[in-house]
């Protein structure tokens, strides 16, 4: 009996230890869905922890996935007047990240014999961003609209933005917060027609940003 009862404390002891390691793990996580935290200022991206996420239906069978990555912008925020906030984002089509080689070859494949591209080409200009208005819904969402201009044409995209986490980035010392954005674009409104709509036209699109105060 008594060695159950110290088996008992002992396992308990063990118990309370991890507990305790690990509320001291979660104590030390630099960002926390905390607006507190959020320091007004001028902002820009960090363009290695930034990415573009983009799904689409191939051939009504599965979706597929690809990202963007190394996306430079800036944004000027001010917590207590979210509805000024203004960002300017820039995502380089040439970083373009698929599984299948071919495909990132045909994504910026040149247009043969004079011909238009199927999809961005071979030098495709950045996508930018631009954004014209945003409207705080909660504490810690907003809608953003704004224009977007890719593969030669503009026009206006509303996104859902989920502040995602605020603090001090312990490698870069930058005050950082953290956005989660969703939007869903017809891919052909912007010249992008290849195989529509048997591979779909609806794209959605995910971004993860993290900004950095200037």
């Amino acid at each position: 009996m008594k060695k159950s009862i110290l088996a008992l404390a002992l396992v308990a002891s063990g118990t309370l230890a991890i507990t305790s390691i690990s509320a001291q793990d979660q104590a030390q996580i630099p960002g926390a869905i905390d607006v507190s935290r959020v320091e007004a200022g001028n902002y820009a991206l960090d363009p290695a922890h930034t990415l573009v996420s983009w799904q689409v239906s191939h051939f009504g069978f599965n979706d597929y996935f690809g990202l963007f990555g190394d996306i430079e912008g800036t944004m000027t925020l001010d917590p207590a007047d979210i509805e000024a906030t203004q960002f300017d984002i820039t995502v380089p089509i040439t970083s373009v990240a698929v599984p299948s080689e071919g495909l990132r070859d045909h994504l910026l494949r040149p247009g043969t014999d004079g011909a238009e591209p199927d999809f961005f080409g071979a030098d495709p200009e950045p996508a930018r961003f631009v954004s014209t208005s945003v409207r705080r819904t909660s504490e810690t969402t907003a809608i953003a609209s704004g224009q977007l201009t890719m593969n030669g044409n503009t026009g206006p995209v509303t996104m859902l933005v989920e502040f995602t986490g605020a603090g001090q980035n312990p490698m870069s010392e930058a005050q950082t917060v953290g956005f989660q954005a969703r939007t869903t674009i017809d891919r052909t409104d912007w010249g992008v027609n290849y195989a529509a709509p048997m591979v779909g036209s609806m794209v959605d699109l995910e971004i993860s940003a993290a900004f950095e105060r200037q």
